[in-house]
């Protein structure tokens, strides 16, 4: 280690103050549940207290945080996923005919922004996005939101709901054929 380079060091009793919001933030829009963000934080400030012991100040407290805090979310899926979706729901999925593969992967959105909130019909249409969403089976919804708007690694996803990659981009595409079924029906056809 560079001996000029000043170590980081923990300041817990600056947490709350400091990275609560940012944490909580960063939880809710994985969680996509405020109550549960919550409590994510809260755990991750007591897992930092556990082992603050461990931290070698080669990061800063608030990316210290946020991986730890990283890790309780994958944590939270891999429970949902443990308790619930083993089995997977058979279903019938869109058949898109001549739009059939309009949703491959280097056509999706790569970032999902809020810069056009303010205008009415966009607002509109990510309210319908988040229905057609909250829609979809829990584990599609779950993937979905990790993958496309959570920027989720797929090493990242597949280990923590323990899939294979494959079963991970036939969820997706399935989630994506009824989201675009949903969407074409209550968005575009009204």
């Amino acid at each position: 280690m560079n001996p000029n380079k000043e170590k980081n060091s923990l300041s817990p009793d600056q947490w709350v103050d400091n990275y609560a919001d940012y944490l909580f933030n960063y939880a809710v829009v994985r969680v996509n549940n405020e109550a549960l963000a919550k409590d994510l934080v809260q755990e991750t400030f007591f897992a930092g207290l556990k082992s603050a012991k461990n931290f070698e100040g080669k990061s800063t407290e608030r990316t210290w945080l946020v991986s730890i805090l990283k890790r309780k979310v994958i944590d939270h899926y891999r429970k949902i996923n443990s308790k619930k979706g083993q089995a997977e729901v058979k279903m019938s999925f869109y058949d898109g005919g001549d739009n059939e593969g309009n949703w491959i992967e280097e056509r999706v959105p790569q970032t999902w922004k809020n810069e056009a909130e303010e205008d009415i019909e966009n607002e509109e249409l990510k309210e319908q996005i988040d229905k057609c969403i909250d829609n979809l089976p829990e584990k599609y919804a779950m993937v979905f939101r990790m993958k496309t708007m959570q920027e989720f690694e797929t090493e990242e996803i597949c280990k923590a709901l323990e899939i294979t990659p494959s079963n991970l981009w036939v969820i997706i595409h399935r989630a994506r054929t009824q989201l675009r079924g949903c969407l074409e029906k209550n968005w575009f056809n009204n």
